[in-house]
């Protein structure tokens, strides 16, 4: 049987090789050491947690924050009292994500759901409170949007972020939108309160599927799924925009809303994880 070489890029997704041990550089590895530990993390961190759990010198992990801070690869956040990886982190890997898993998995699956529905598709991931687009699949004559690769908008008004949300728990969700004046609004239709949120991550969930209308901009409206990895973590969402007066009956929702679904099922199997977490289900947030 010939190998599939999807599944090739998916495994060194779930489990990257062991790295040989080179030079010490002890500062260095620490600092590495500190970024790949937030990364593991749903939110901010405190130094002293940090330090505890790394087993490193207050006073060295104080040091190596504030210069991962000064280089934009992490940030403090005042009103959680932590640290929080920064845009910075992504910069650096852009050009990898460009070339490598995400995208030589996603991209085949996003250029068949734009030619399936002859809708602009995308492929954005989870940044904190925000929505980072990824990947980006057009018609000829495509409604103008602001969502181009490498674009963010706030997660909870976008349908690709809160398709993610959506499969995330109570306490993570807490932890994203803890800091003051995190539910802002650009049309003035998004949610405005964690209450809020918790009701269209509710309706997302037992949909399948999240929808928007006119929560970034007004006249579009977009349907999303999020697809997970090998545990259970949503990874990426699936997206199709178009004009709100474009697909008004609920049957056309429903009908794009499936095939979004299947996109972000077809993801989550080459990413090794259990398309079943992605059926609609009423679980409370």
């Amino acid at each position: 049987m010939t190998a599939d070489p999807a599944d090739d890029v998916a495994a060194t997704i779930a489990a990257p090789p062991e790295r040989p041990v080179g030079p010490r550089m002890p500062a260095l590895r620490h600092g590495v050491a500190v970024l790949r530990f937030l990364a593991s993390k749903p939110g901010p961190v405190g130094a002293v947690a940090i330090a505890r759990s790394l087993d490193l010198p207050r006073s060295s992990t104080y040091q190596i924050l504030q210069v991962l801070v000064d280089e934009g690869l992490v940030v403090h956040i005042p009103d959680a009292q932590g640290y929080t990886l920064a845009v910075g982190v992504f910069e650096l890997g852009s050009a990898y994500l460009r070339h490598q898993p995400l995208e030589l998995l996603a991209r085949p699956l996003l250029n068949r759901l734009m030619l399936a529905l002859g809708l602009t598709a995308h492929v954005g991931i989870l940044y904190g409170h925000e929505t980072l687009y990824l990947l980006k699949e057009q018609p000829p004559r495509a409604t103008t949007l602001v969502t181009d690769v490498g674009v963010r908008l706030p997660a909870h008004l976008t349908a690709t972020g809160r398709a993610m949300l959506a499969m995330l728990p109570a306490s993570q969700i807490m932890a994203i939108y803890a800091a003051r004046g995190a539910f802002v609004q650009r049309t003035e239709r998004g949610p405005r309160s964690l209450r809020e949120l918790r009701s269209l991550l509710a309706a997302d969930r037992q949909r399948g599927w999240s929808l928007e209308d006119g929560h970034t901009t007004d006249g579009v409206s977009c349907i999303a799924a999020a697809a997970v990895d090998h545990n259970g973590h949503p990874v990426a969402s699936f997206s199709v925009s178009f004009a709100s007066d474009q697909l008004v009956e609920l049957e056309a929702h429903e009908r794009v809303g499936s095939a979004v679904r299947e996109a972000a099922a077809q993801l989550t199997r080459r990413l090794h994880g259990d398309p079943a977490a992605l059926v609609p289900r009423r679980v409370g947030v």
